[in-house]
């Protein structure tokens, strides 16, 4: 029930309560009423804003976000070909079982013995094999699969890297976006009062003929652009606000506040990053694990031209009797082995083309990571020059706010000591808002730099 309905049905039924006396309908009413109230606050409190934290919101995303999903997915998958590689190096074991049944051999209507089939497909008429077999296959793409297997895990697990450090990136822009936009709701608040303010003080000194009536439609003005900039920055907090609990919350117009980041921590020396890039970097480490699959896959190519070995163990019984022994007493149980070897010899030149294409393969994936390295090198020097920016602006930016709110409170006074221009005011309320919402854009780009800073060297 809706709070403010229990309140007014609980202040009707007050009236009608009497102290003598209560009927049993206005009994129940009193106990609807009391319920409702105890509903309302069960919803009160149950939409009380859940504090998120950076962290927190991290891992919400990594649990949300569906192409960091499917990067674990690939990493996992991985895991299991490398040990489906691993697995095919090993021998294979198969318990099999068979009767078989071909029709005998009859002569004058007189079926001869139960050892001669008419029709030659079997050993006897009636044939049984129950046997334990063990087969191996050695050969050289057995093992240029496991070492591709083995790339391939890496690869992914570089890739999974990749995807977490940019989700990280993704997350951490989102959230102080949003914490900037809570910020400039108030910016925008205080600067449409200031709006008010100034024109109700045009207005009064209108009203005194101590100013011109264009004072007053220029602050009237002012008040109404200020207004609509408050309509607007409201509904882009909102925005900002959705785009983060889609990642954060089954329902993304869940209510949540977002807690203070703490101050971050000093920016390493550019010597320290790039130890720390060179080491910890995902997407070099991939494009290596890429060179290193097409190095196994020129030899799994190559594989094509060596002899494959096969060996095969065989034990248990095959025979005419379902049985240990036959009726004779001859022992049923017996065993065979072979050894096979396969020489490759001709097939039309498609080995030949198969490791062409494999080393035209690997020739792409050392490009690639030379290309990953030089990428490496600019984008250490890129980011590291971008936050030591960011960072060395914040003083300036905070100092740009104080001197601009100064230059308002001083240019108020003046005009309200008939020495300045409404333009001046107007053009100081303007500048004070613009350098709030300048220190407001600096903090996000300082904290999305240094994200990145971070995921670079692994150490976020």
């Amino acid at each position: 029930m809706n709070p403010f309905i229990a309140k007014r049905c609980c202040r009707q039924s007050s009236f009608i309560l009497m102290p003598m006396r209560i009927s049993t309908r206005h009994f129940l009413t009193l106990l609807l009423c009391l319920g409702a109230h105890g509903l309302a606050a069960q919803v009160s409190s149950s939409a009380a804003r859940e504090p998120i934290t950076l962290d927190e919101a991290i891992r919400r995303a990594e649990a949300n976000e569906p192409n960091y999903a499917n990067a674990v997915a690939g990493r996992q998958t991985a895991k299991l070909d490398r040990q489906i590689a691993q697995s095919a190096l090993l021998p294979t074991v198969d318990f099999h079982n068979q009767g078989l049944y071909t029709q005998p051999a009859v002569q004058n209507g007189v079926i001869l013995a139960q050892s001669t089939p008419r029709f030659i497909a079997n050993n006897a008429v009636r044939e049984y094999i129950s046997q334990g077999v063990v087969n191996e296959a050695i050969g050289f793409a057995s093992f240029a699969d496991l070492r591709r297997a083995n790339a391939a895990e890496l690869k992914a697990a570089a890739d999974a890297e990749v995807a977490r450090r940019g989700l990280v990136v993704a997350v951490t822009e989102l959230y102080f976006n949003a914490a900037a936009a809570d910020r400039r709701v108030g910016i925008a608040g205080r600067a449409h009062q200031e709006a008010l303010d100034f024109l109700a003080l045009t207005q009064k000194r209108e009203a005194a003929r101590e100013a011109a009536h264009a004072d007053a439609v220029k602050a009237q003005l002012e008040e109404l652009r200020t207004n609509r900039v408050l309509s607007d920055v409201r509904v882009n907090a909102e925005k900002a606000r959705l785009e983060l609990g889609v990642l954060l919350f089954p329902d993304p117009g869940t209510p949540y506040s977002l807690v203070e980041a703490a101050p971050p921590a000093p920016l390493a020396t550019l010597d320290e990053v790039k130890a720390a890039a060179s080491k910890n970097n995902p997407d070099l480490r991939s494009a290596l694990a890429a060179e290193q699959q097409s190095e196994a896959d020129v030899l799994g190519a190559r594989a094509a031209y060596m002899p494959t070995l096969g060996l095969n163990y065989t034990y248990g019984i095959d025979a005419p009797q379902f049985a240990v022994n036959g009726p004779d007493h001859t022992r049923n149980l017996g065993y065979s082995a072979s050894v096979t070897v396969d020489l490759p010899i001709w097939d039309w030149m498609g080995t030949q083309h198969k490791v062409k294409q494999s080393e035209i393969r690997r020739s792409a994936a050392k490009i690639a990571l030379t290309n990953a390295q030089r990428q490496l090198i600019a984008r250490i020097s890129e980011t590291y020059s971008e936050a030591a920016a960011a960072r060395d602006q914040l003083a300036s930016l905070d100092q740009g706010v104080l001197t601009a709110q100064e230059s308002l409170r001083l240019t108020k006074m003046r005009y309200a000591g008939g020495e300045g221009s409404v333009l001046e005011v107007v053009d100081a309320q303007t500048t004070f808002t613009d350098a709030e919402n300048a220190r407001e854009d600096g903090r996000v780009r300082f904290e999305v730099a240094l994200a990145n800073l971070q995921t670079l060297m692994g150490t976020r």
